[in-house]
């Protein structure tokens, strides 16, 4: 049950690398000035996991100003994260943020996360048996064979999965035998709001993005990813932990399987090809107000939209 004469939920997105977590920082600052405290709710799916900090660019506890922040570091590294659960979570800490009379942030990334929390959207059932035979096929076939059948499926829904997420193509074709109909029925809406909420959204031109973009995944590696993933290895990695972008590539290097200026490159151009899906995705976003990321008005920008003319924050 959303909270009735709330404050509205502020939602920060955007592809990674255009600064989302300083802006989600910056607003909750200019909250504070005028005596509105406010919560930070992570929605970002790879910050979920303890230890991986350096490939995810979690921030660190000192950097977070002392504004609470929810939903980091709550699975570990061998747990597999659910959308559905994320959504229960997340909407109950907004909740509970708005009923002790503050303002809740969610800043991140995940454009499924993001969508399944603001957008009013029910997940369709799952069947573990088509599931399992799915995964099997995924495990002997590899992704490549599943993807084409998405493709023929549901050309829109392999568009925006991409051919890489075996998680998620898997889980399409599920739904899509489930239902009989095709996955984009069951993604959610980008029109109907869960709770009134203002959404702002980062953007940068991609000649200024990409130079951005290799930079931090050289800063990875120079941070020591690559130590990081070997602590992690030796308690054990999941699936969804195994497989993300910078992780999967540091693995292979630690196997021997890539040298670390392939590796570097390959994570590189993932991460490019990830951030063209964002910018995607939050695209469709009708409420959202869009900002450039290097605008030094930004924070300003959003919080008068937040506060209102009059000083008090105001309708979505």
């Amino acid at each position: 049950m959303v909270v009735a004469n709330a404050f509205p939920l502020v939602v920060v997105v955007g592809a990674t690398g255009t600064g989302k977590s300083e802006l989600s920082l910056d607003i909750a600052d200019g909250l504070a000035s005028q005596g509105i405290a406010s919560e930070i709710i992570n929605a970002d799916a790879m910050q979920l996991y303890r230890g991986m900090d350096i490939g995810t660019a979690k921030l660190p506890l000192e950097e977070r100003r002392g504004i609470p922040h929810h939903l980091l570091d709550v699975l570990d590294p061998t747990e597999e994260a659910s959308v559905a659960q994320y959504q229960t979570d997340a909407r109950h800490i907004i909740e509970q943020i708005q009923g002790n009379g503050r303002l809740p942030i969610m800043v991140g990334g995940s454009g499924l996360y993001v969508s399944s929390v603001i957008h009013d959207f029910q997940f369709p059932a799952r069947d573990p048996e088509v599931r399992e035979r799915l995964e099997k096929e995924l495990e002997l076939h590899g992704v490549g064979l599943l993807f084409q059948r998405l493709q023929s499926l549901d050309p829109a829904a392999a568009q925006s999965i991409g051919a890489s997420n075996g998680r998620r193509i898997v889980r399409a074709l599920e739904v899509i035998e489930i239902t009989g109909e095709p996955f984009g029925a069951g993604l959610p809406q980008e029109t109907t709001l869960w709770t009134p909420a203002h959404i702002f959204g980062l953007t940068a031109p991609r000649e200024e993005l990409v130079p951005r973009l290799n930079a931090r995944v050289q800063q990875m590696w120079d941070s020591g990813l690559l130590d990081e993933v070997d602590s992690l290895r030796s308690g054990g990695l999941g699936v969804t932990a195994a497989r993300a972008i910078g992780y999967a590539q540091a693995l292979q290097q630690l196997a021997g399987s890539l040298s670390e200026a392939e590796a570097i490159e390959q994570t590189a151009a993932l991460t490019r090809r990830y951030a063209r899906r964002q910018v995607g995705w939050f695209k469709r976003y009708e409420q959202c107000r869009w900002l450039a990321y290097d605008d030094p008005e930004r924070a300003q920008s959003a919080l008068a939209v937040v506060m209102g003319e009059n000083g008090t924050h105001g309708d979505a």
